[in-house]
């Protein structure tokens, strides 16, 4: 007995250590779903997959030129580009136009998503000229908005090599094409010749940050400023310093919108505000940024998603005129929840992320995709649930600097899928429940290099930041190339299945970013996927029961005159951060949100979409909470019947 005790003592923290060990595990290795519930599940949604047209003519590539120093890693440098947009463009009240970013042509597409209505103008790409372009600038991600406050849709895109483009919507444009656009300068330089500092650019969030009535501009840089593209070089860039602390990438900036004017040449200008971020969130590697007002006061958080980690949660306390945020991170909870799971402080390879009420208790939670691959970097992704009481206590907790979230994304069956990026939390057959649609996968190829990713994740820190110490990835190389698409439901116990399968959208094929909108206005979410070197698809809903819906086009008063391309009167501009809860009758609470444009490479459409349920038959009770153009908030409670509708935000929100 002594014996026993004595050899328990000496050995107490192992036993401990492997007590948590085993109880994390059976945690991880949860009841799955049998092939009768899945099937069963899966009987809710179908998707019809079409081709997108694109427009015909411009030399093909399948791999990047690279800098001289990147050059035995050439297919990872080539690994991001493929993004997806999906918005009303024309103005014909439907969100069924696309933004496409094409790595195999380096051209912005835009071109009308497919089946009815796709005739209305041909496919076409997004001229910059007369400002500089060159081969050594590509184009990374499309995000649609109204930037000069028109009531047209404009373009901002990103790109590596310079700082972004917004192609502003020209008034008395017949149809959409090359020329219904004026592409002009977010940083104001040369128009002959390029001299700014050379972004490269993977993540933006639009949103009115400073809380003054007009949207804003965030801008994420994954590598730092240089000629990342450009193989005449051989120098002037590198490689993280960390694989779990980087802080080595590009610098992050805000633009603050001061004007703007419409017409055949309109114009947009927006102020570059400085040293926003403290350093160390700043130079973060960002793929992925999502703004949404978290704690009620109409003023958006910021989750930035960095690979290398860690990933920044920024409460906004902002005023107008200045933007200011401050740093929030999760409190140490329990001995089982390691440091890697917490909000703010995690090591791992942010890539996505997206913002929903995963748990139904009337506050947002987020979701982040990681790299998850078994044998490879099995990390995790993260479902943080949000375990404030109310908005107030959220918002107290955030001015203490605390970021009241748990992760909950194993229990969710939400915690591992692939070498993850986009993410859009949905409700697609309008049952009142989100899916967690993913992309997944990262180069695609015949030798196998995870065996050298490993190694490379292991090794010292030191030689991280040259590019030679890495292993090679060049054409032919296949790093997570086979991984699929995700679309993760919720079951009757309450964690989420994988219907992919079932439901035809597993293609082993590297996807990006994904779009939502419902394209022909049935009430059902359709979906667009960019797919890195191959293909992009439009998944037309056709989900065989679904339940009621609400639809809300929330959109300033005081649009221009004239008209939209589609031939109707200006409507006017999304009203980026307006915020809809729903309340049903049997009590739930329902939230939405005009989302400027989150995620890493995919953005939805303006419109707010709510899924009911199957037992909703009658109105519903909808607050509205928003912002005006001279800043002040508002909160509006109507009763709205299920369907579409059209609302115009002033002083009072007035249905068209």
């Amino acid at each position: 007995m002594s014996m026993s005790v004595g050899w328990l003592r000496r050995n107490l923290a192992g036993v401990i250590a492997l007590a948590v060990m085993a109880s994390l595990f059976f945690a991880s290795r949860l009841p799955t779903a049998s092939a009768a519930e899945r099937d069963d599940l899966a009987q809710r949604y179908a998707f019809s997959p079409t081709s997108i047209a694109l427009p015909a003519g411009f030399p093909q590539q399948t791999i990047r030129k690279v800098n001289q120093r990147y050059r035995n890693i050439d297919a990872w440098i080539s690994s991001v580009g493929s993004g997806v947009a999906m918005n009303d463009l024309d103005g014909d009240g439907l969100a069924n136009d696309l933004c496409i970013t094409d790595p195999r042509t380096d051209q912005v597409v835009v071109t009308p998503t497919p089946g009815a209505k796709s005739d209305r103008y041909a496919p076409f790409a997004l001229d910059p000229a007369p400002l500089p372009m060159n081969d050594v600038m590509a184009p990374m991600g499309c995000v649609p908005g109204d930037f000069n406050e028109d009531g047209r849709m404009d373009l901002l895109v990103y790109l590596w090599g310079r700082t972004p483009i917004i192609y502003l919507a020209r008034d008395g444009a017949r149809s959409l094409s090359t020329a219904a656009y004026r592409p002009v300068e977010l940083v104001p330089g040369s128009s002959t010749e390029y001299t700014e500092p050379q972004w490269n650019t993977n993540a933006a969030a639009v949103d009115d940050f400073d809380g003054d009535g007009h949207v804003d501009i965030f801008i994420g840089n994954y590598f730092p400023h240089g000629p990342v593209l450009d193989d005449s070089q051989n120098g002037g860039v590198e490689m993280n310093r960390s694989m779990s602390y980087g802080l080595n990438g590009g610098e992050d900036y805000f633009f603050r919108f001061t004007g703007g004017s419409g017409g055949a040449e309109p114009t947009a200008t927006f102020q570059k505000v400085d040293n926003v971020l403290p350093r160390d969130v700043s130079k973060g590697w960002a793929l992925a940024a999502g703004a949404n007002d978290l704690d009620g006061d109409l003023l958006p958080e910021l989750y930035v998603a960095h690979d290398f980690g860690p990933d920044r949660l920024l409460h906004n306390r902002s005023t107008p005129g200045k933007i200011k945020f401050a740093l929030v991170e999760s409190a140490r909870g329990s001995a089982l929840v390691p440091k890697s799971k917490r909000v703010g402080l995690d090591s791992f390879k942010g890539m996505g992320v997206d913002f929903g009420d995963l748990d139904g208790d009337g506050l947002y939670d987020m979701f982040v995709s990681n790299i998850t691959t078994s044998f490879g970097i099995e990390e995790s992704h993260f479902a943080f649930v949000n375990s404030a009481r109310d908005h107030g206590d959220l918002a107290r907790q955030f001015a203490r600097g605390k970021a009241p979230f748990d992760d909950r994304s194993a229990p969710l069956g939400l915690a591992w899928s692939g070498w993850g990026w986009d993410v859009k939390l949905a409700d697609f057959d309008n049952g009142g429940d989100l899916v967690v649609a993913q992309t997944t996968g990262f180069v695609k190829g015949d030798v196998n290099r995870w065996p050298q990713l490993q190694e490379l994740a292991t090794a010292n820190d030191e030689l991280l930041a040259n590019p030679l110490w890495w292993p090679h990835v060049t054409a032919g190389d296949d790093i997570g190339g086979s991984q699929r698409l995700h679309f993760f439901a919720k079951g009757e116990d309450g964690r989420y299945v994988d219907l992919a399968g079932e439901l035809g959208l597993d293609i082993p094929v590297p996807t990006r970013g994904i779009a939502t909108g419902d394209a022909d206005g049935d009430g059902r979410l359709d979906f667009a996927v960019a797919r890195q070197w191959d293909e992009p698809v439009f998944y037309h809903n056709d989900s065989p029961s679904p339940g009621a819906f609400l639809g809300l086009r929330l959109t300033h008063e005081g649009a221009a005159p004239g008209q939209t391309p589609a031939g109707k009167p200006v409507t006017g501009s999304p009203a980026v951060g307006a915020q809809v809860t729903v309340t049903t009758g049997d009590g739930r609470k329902l939230l939405g949100r005009v989302d400027g444009g989150s995620g890493h490479s995919g953005k939805r459409s303006s419109e707010v979409h709510v899924g009911l349920g199957r037992n909703v038959t009658g109105p519903v009770e909808v607050q509205l909470c928003w912002r005006d153009r001279t800043g002040r908030t508002h909160k509006q409670t109507l009763t709205l019947t299920p369907g579409w509708h059209s609302i115009q935000l002033g002083s009072q929100a007035q249905e068209r």
